[in-house]
This record gives structure tokens, sequence and C-alpha cells, in this order.
């Protein structure tokens, strides 16, 4: 299983995450996230990631200049497009910038899944999260999950990852009910907005098995 930390701020929380067994550790550069944080501090963060665990740069509709400052400072491995980009916009930044992109779409009902297989054709990756509500502040991370059977024994052209309201509680049986093999979290595994719970980390890892 393939586990994904998301909202990573403090070097403490990245070692736990790592030494837990994660395989992507994301940092958000989104400033009304209480998990985001700035350049100088991601770049620190990053150097320190060991090689096999990729870096993760979550995004909201970024302009090119800001793109450009956050991939010339920061180590990335994989750039996370968490909000109203287009599929030509996804194609864009992933030719432009030559870092695999996966794309965070949000599920509420059935009528969200024909975009899952839109963008499947144009990012390297994507992220099914749930639906923010429509006066959301934050594009995810909103602790919401979304009915999982929606996706059962579903497939696209590229590997995905499941995120949305999960914890060490249920991810396994989310697990179960999707056939997911990667899984993200992040308010899941806090004891405040954008505070990182070690045990929480190391509890949900173990739980995804």
């Amino acid at each position: 299983m393939n586990v994904k930390i998301c909202g990573l701020k403090t070097a403490d929380s990245v070692a736990v995450a790592v030494g837990s067994g994660a395989r992507y550790v994301g940092f958000v550069f989104f400033e009304k996230s209480p998990r985001h944080v700035d350049i100088p501090t991601a770049k620190l963060l990053a150097i320190d990631v060991p090689v096999g665990v990729a870096k993760v740069a979550l995004i909201v509709n970024a302009s090119n200049a800001d793109l450009d400052e956050i991939i010339e400072n920061v180590p990335l491995d994989l750039l996370q497009l968490h909000g109203h980009e287009t599929p030509d916009r996804v194609a864009e930044i992933r030719s432009r910038y030559g870092l695999p992109v996966m794309k965070a779409i949000g599920i509420a009902d059935e009528s969200d899944l024909p975009a899952l297989q839109d963008y499947s054709t144009v990012a390297d990756q994507i992220l099914i999260d749930a639906k923010p509500p429509r006066d959301a502040i934050l594009p995810g991370g909103n602790g919401l999950s979304f009915d999982w059977r929606l996706i059962a024994n579903r497939r696209w052209p590229v590997p995905w990852m499941l995120a949305g309201g999960l914890t060490p509680d249920n991810v396994a049986e989310a697990i179960r009910l999707t056939g997911a093999q990667q899984i993200d979290v992040s308010s899941g595994v806090e004891s405040a907005p954008g505070i990182k719970d070690p045990a929480l980390i190391k509890a949900f890892i173990a739980a995804a098995g």
C-alpha cells in the first residue's frame, strides 16, 4: 500500500511519516490552508526526504510565475493540482515543467465520475477526493468522505489515489470497498488543523497495511 501523508510542516512530522513507511510526503502551497508552508521551509523539509519517497507539491490554481518559483527552489517529484485546473491546463503544466502531475477530483455523486476519465487522459495520476461543500475555503483537507461504493471495482488508465475523510479507524474499510492501492491523508492524522500527530500518522500507515 502506498500511503501519502499530506500537509506536512515540520521536520519531525516528515521524519515520522518517512520512518513509518509513507511513500509520498505532501507540502501545501496554498496560503488559505492551515497546512501552508512557504518556499524556504518546504525546501528545507524536502531536502531531507530520502530517495524513494516522493515529494509532492499541492498547488491550487497556481500561475506559471508561482509554479516557476516553487519548482526552481524546492526539489519535487510530483505536482498535485487541487484547484479548478482544466484538462488543457493540466497538460500545459505537465509539458512545461517535465514533472509528473496528479489531478485531484472531487466526488459527491455519480455525475462527478466522468471527470475521472477525462483527467486520466492528461494526468499521470488522479486523486479521488470528496467534493468540498460549496462554501468551503479549502479544496481539500476538510475531513469529509464520499460514498466509496461509487468507485468500487472501477479502474482508470492511470494510477489513482483515494483521499477524503480517511482516518486510522476507517482506512482499512475504505481500501476494502474501493480496491485502492494508494491512500492519501491530511486532516485524519492531526490533533488540530495543521498539527500532525505522530501517533496518528503511525496508526494510519499501520492500518492501511
